[in-house]
């Protein structure tokens, strides 16, 4: 878990798991790791407070959390009615490889996937 803090209250927060090998959430979409290198680390969460938005507290916490990560790939689920949210994560190098419903209640998600060790 990574956290920020500025004058004395929390900003935010970023939270993930490493994914046991075979229950990768890309593994159901046609994304296809380089070099056959599969570890995944899924990224669950990434929240800024509304005070602290807009001043790339969210891409700190991320690249905070993933920093120090052995994994091969990092993974995170976006709801597809939030373009805006997929295109935040390309821009933190994230690929969007494919679509899944986890849950016949659940909404559709963007599976996005980065490469951590290019």
């Amino acid at each position: 878990m990574a956290t920020t803090v500025a004058k004395g209250s929390t900003t935010g927060f970023a939270y993930g798991a490493p994914l046991q090998p075979g229950r990768e959430r890309w593994r159901s979409t046609a994304f296809a790791p380089n070099n056959g290198y599969t570890a995944t680390y899924a990224v669950y969460e990434v929240m800024v407070r509304p005070q602290w938005r807009g001043q790339g507290i969210s891409e700190r916490l991320h690249e905070a959390l993933l920093k120090e990560r052995g994994e091969d790939l990092a993974v995170l689920l976006v709801d597809v009615t939030h373009p805006k949210v997929q295109d935040l994560y390309k821009t933190w190098g994230y690929e969007k490889a494919g679509e899944q419903q986890p849950f016949a209640d659940s909404p559709v998600y963007a599976v996005m996937a980065k490469r951590l060790h290019p």
